[in-house]
């Protein structure tokens, strides 16, 4: 196997210059970025230059591009906005301009650029390339530069990646800065709800995307909002007197809060704006109820990064210093992207033309074509978001006669309750009758099943833990009851949310069907835990929402540090045996180590890192950050190491310690978490329904094959239904993990950005790739 790896060892950067600039708007996770492309060009060997203020540094030189070291971006990965600065730029839209620009990186030996802004930017970077040779021959006639310097310095190369809070741009699935924006919008969003529900108000919201509906739309779903407008997909004429039946029935209903989410380049179907208060006008002079207008504006723009956005960032910049060391003359410029969760270089020009024809679209009144432009993600959330707010009369639904029972199984994870409000309205929709179990399969084999309507879960999708009640009893205890339960109610299928105790349960009922016909129904299981410990997924509900927990607390504790001697943080995570909270929560944090169950380590592994701490803290940096995996090790517990940290440090630094405790898996959901719950339960409830159209025969459902009892994960690129019996032999189940687990690939990356030499596997690194043929794709990513 070894010889089919390629490892970042073989990659040299020594010679070579790399210019890293932020241009264009800002956007939360930029200076992530920053950091990442900075520490990742010095330790290959290269020399990295900051460009200050955008391509008007470029232009104007001087101090404006300034050698980078490692010390320059300590504790940037918190920072919102950008600390490199940035700037519209007229001057570069000149030739002349373009010419200084030029000028100024030859004299620097800089021929490798990272622009990290929009579509305007990215462009811009591109047709510089292109320009490259002529304005060296340029340079060489006025003699502003040798022969020899033009011949060194002969091709430019650029790697993109997109900032932007809008997530406007086509080819990547999340651009930096969109998840954080929509942090920003949910924290309004669920104060508003709080006050509004206290006075029976309408809000209309106004949020960012003038040419893009992507944080209308995704805030829309995260919030259950009544009604959305977005640039995208106008609503069809008569919209008005539809919105303010639709308002007025939820108000008959009991619902005491209206949310309308308008885009600011919201329009109608012959293009005239729709702006927020020409909604509210419409609102009281139809309805007369109490209505408020909320504009964020750049308040999405503010405040710091979330852990996704770090992650992304961070991931982006080490692809993006690859992609320049793999690059040759003929290489075209490229985008690093993020499909699924993976990391793919495009080309950049492709991914613009792209954009463009999203626009072209819009104009040109062709709607249903900018959706599918605007890539996979965009559309499944708009198609999710049909499917849940439109609630169709009872005379228009299908009646299937199927009895669907939901249910949480094992710890609380934040984004449940949005998976349970997602799968009862998906379920009704299609026409079953849904059942909610209260307190896992306990409360099952109690009886405690009741039917739920539309309305029992309004509300639902931005509230923490498990409103249905959650317990960690498999059901092989109550076997007999559990099936005694099924045929009472008549379930004809079960959908099951929750972590590792949910896959047990799921293999038990497959097991029992030899003996209980009641368990032959289709089965599906929603993987939901904060530990991110079960196989056939890359992602788990709640995971999200817990690694921002715990980035929380980390800037805070780091930032108690500032002003005082040097420290080290000594910090314990949960997970389990599963260490994704500590590496990932390691990477997004800046830590400097994290210690894991699945890399074992020993006493000389923690003396090299104190050793490796106390060399950096003779540096101009002030702390440190250590995590901790609670089950990483027996013995060397986070007392041992603590105190093992303290007695070796003495002179130099002090320590501090920390167990984050439950306060990982409580709080309001992430916006990633909403979402990622409501999609996947959408998702597996149409499955249901195909499966149980499937094996309905002669006037009874009987499954009991290995592919009606799934887990429904993500996947590299996709969601995929996977039967549970198959993955029993990719788990460990003494740890309760997976046996491989994707996100070990990320840990050297997090060695990488503090200090440590180490070998890292780049085969797996993107590979420049077509946007025609990642359109082309299968429609089942998230």
């Amino acid at each position: 196997m070894q010889d089919t790896k390629k490892f970042i060892e073989n990659l040299s950067g020594a010679g070579k210059s790399i210019g890293v600039l932020t241009s264009g708007g800002d956007a939360q996770g930029m200076n992530a970025a920053v950091r990442a492309v900075v520490r990742m060009g010095i330790y290959v060997g290269a020399k990295v230059f900051f460009i200050h203020e955008g391509y008007q540094g470029m232009v104007d030189g001087g101090d404006n591009i300034k050698e980078a070291s490692w010390e320059s971006v300590s504790s940037m990965l918190q920072v919102g906005g950008t600390v490199i600065g940035s700037a519209r730029c007229k001057d570069f839209r000149t030739h002349e301009g373009r010419l200084r620009a030029a000028l100024n990186l030859v004299q620097r030996g800089i021929t490798n650029l990272c622009v990290i802004g929009g579509d305007g930017s990215l462009t811009g970077a591109n047709l510089f390339r292109e320009e490259w040779s002529g304005l060296l021959d340029e340079l060489v006639q006025s003699g502003q530069i040798s022969e020899e310097a033009a011949q060194t310095h002969s091709a430019l190369h650029i790697v993109g990646m997109v900032g932007s809070i809008d997530n406007d741009f086509c080819g990547t699935d999340m651009t930096i800065g969109t998840d954080s924006a929509l942090h920003r919008i949910i924290e309004v969003v669920d104060a508003i709800m709080t006050t509004a529900q206290s006075h029976q108000r309408t809000f209309v919201l106004e949020v960012m995307g003038r040419h893009c509906g992507y944080l209308a739309l995704v805030s829309a779903l995260a919030c259950g909002a009544d009604w959305v407008l977005i640039p995208e997909m106008p609503p069809k004429d008569g919209w008005e007197e539809q919105m303010c039946h639709k308002l007025s029935e939820s108000r008959l209903r009991g619902s005491r809060l209206n949310i309308i989410i308008v885009a600011e380049g919201a329009t109608d179907r012959h293009r005239n704006p729709i702006s927020s208060n020409a909604v509210k006008d419409l609102v009281v002079r139809c309805l007369g109820f109490d209505t408020r207008v909320t504009i964020l504006g750049h308040v999405q723009r503010g405040g710091t990064p979330s852990a996704f956005d770090r992650i992304l960032a961070s991931r982006m910049g080490v692809e993006a210093v690859l992609a320049l060391l793999e690059a040759s003359p003929g290489t075209p410029a490229c985008v690093v992207s993020l499909c699924g969760n993976q990391a793919v270089r495009l080309p950049l020009m492709e991914c613009v033309q792209m954009t463009q024809e999203v626009q072209k679209a819009m104009d040109e009144k062709r709607f249903e074509e900018a959706v599918k432009l605007r890539g996979r993600s965009f559309e499944n959330n708009l198609n999710t978001y049909k499917l849940l707010s439109h609630r169709k009369m009872n005379a228009e639904l299908p009646r299937s006669s199927f009895n669907v029972a939901v249910l949480n199984v094992g710890a609380p994870a934040a984004g449940m309750n949005a998976a349970v409000r997602s799968a009862v309205r998906v379920g009704i929709t299609e026409g079953h009758t849904v059942f909610a179990v209260s307190d896992g399969f306990e409360g099952f084999s109690k009886g405690q099943i009741k039917e739920f309507k539309w309305g029992d879960v309004g509300g639902w999708t931005g509230q923490g833990g498990s409103l249905l009640g959650t317990k960690r009893t498999l059901p092989a205890k109550h076997i007999d009851k559990i099936a005694e339960q099924m045929r009472i109610h008549n379930i004809n299928a079960l959908l099951v949310i929750g972590g590792f105790e949910a896959f047990e349960s799921l293999l038990q009922l497959v097991d029992a069907r030899s003996r209980y016909e009641e368990f032959c129904v289709p089965m599906c299981m929603l993987p939901a835990t904060i530990s991110n410990n079960v196989s056939g997924t890359d992602l788990s509900i709640g995971a999200d929402t817990s690694l921002n927990a715990i980035v929380e607390t980390c800037d805070r504790i780091k930032q108690s540090a500032s002003g005082t001697k040097r420290r080290v943080f000594i910090i314990e995570t949960m997970g389990g045996y599963c260490g994704y909270l500590a590496t990932v929560g390691g990477l997004a944090s800046g830590a400097d180590a994290a210690y894991i169950y699945e890399e074992p380590f020993d006493i000389r592994d923690l003396q090299s890192n104190v050793e490796h701490l106390t060399e950096k803290m003779k540096t101009s940096i002030q702390r440190g950050l250590v995590l901790r995996n609670e089950n990483s090790s027996e013995n060397y517990t986070t007392d041992f190491i603590y105190q093992l940290y303290s007695e070796e440090g003495k002179g130099v630094f002090d320590c501090r310690k920390n167990v984050l405790g439950h306060m990982q898996q409580g709080g309001a959901p992430s916006p990633f978490d909403r979402n990622f719950g409501t999609k996947i339960a959408a998702k597996a409830m149409q499955w249901i329904s195909k499966k149980l159209k499937e094996f309905y025969r002669e006037g009874r459902v009987f499954a009991n094959t290995e592919d009606s009892a799934c887990l429904l994960g993500m996947r590299r690129r996709a969601l995929v239904f996977q039967p549970v019996i198959q993955l029993k032999d990719e788990t460990d189940f003494v740890h309760r993990i997976p046996k491989e687990q994707w996100w070990l690939r990320l840990r050297p990356l997090m060695k990488i950005l503090a200090k440590y030499k180490t070998s890292y596997d780049v085969s797996d690194s993107g590979q420049l790739e077509h946007i025609v043929r990642l359109r082309a794709k299968d429609n089942s990513a998230i």
